[in-house]
């Protein structure tokens, strides 16, 4: 139907330092096989297994977003209200609307609500206009936040968190 895919290169899954094919699940130095077509670099890589979403550059999305556990704003995003573990905007993203995470890291721009019930860092290059809710703060100097903002005790913590859902 088509011509066959290209023939593996010396270093690629799939060929030897010979230009030969090797076995699909060749040991590594760590004792690990190579899953084909999996890049070896990912092979030792530590493996993020929450549910990560990422929007990005040039990117709009509107609406609500649910079992995401890590939010990653390049593009743009706007909801009424997120629940996640961790939100991260990056240096041109915007996220508009609400968001409740355990963490947050704003190098870009966040206009709404936000409530953090961990460490909330904005970066130099990041603002936070409206309302945010906090335990911990962390800014970089340079970074922005406009509006109102309000830290959270232990005990403040542990009733949102205890809430029934």
């Amino acid at each position: 139907m088509g011509r066959a895919p290209f023939p593996p290169t010396s270093g690629t899954p799939g060929s030897s330092p010979a230009g030969g094919p090797t076995p699909p699940s060749a040991p590594l130095a760590g004792g690990q096989g190579i899953v084909p077509g999996q890049r070896p670099s990912a092979v030792n890589a530590p493996r993020d297994d929450r549910r990560t979403l990422v929007v990005g550059r040039g990117i709009s999305v509107q609406g609500s977003v649910q079992d995401a556990e890590r939010l990653v704003v390049e593009g743009t995003v706007e909801s009424s209200m997120i629940n996640a573990k961790e939100l991260s905007v990056a240096p041109g993203g915007l996220f508009r609307g609400g968001v409740e995470v355990e963490d947050a890291e704003i190098a870009g721009t966040v206009d709404g609500t936000l409530t953090v019930r961990g460490h909330l860092t904005v970066a130099a290059t990041g603002r936070l206009l409206g309302k945010a809710t906090c335990k911990r703060l962390r800014v970089e100097d340079g970074g922005q936040i406009t509006g109102q903002l309000e830290m959270l005790s232990d005990k403040d913590v542990a009733t949102k968190t205890d809430k029934p859902a």
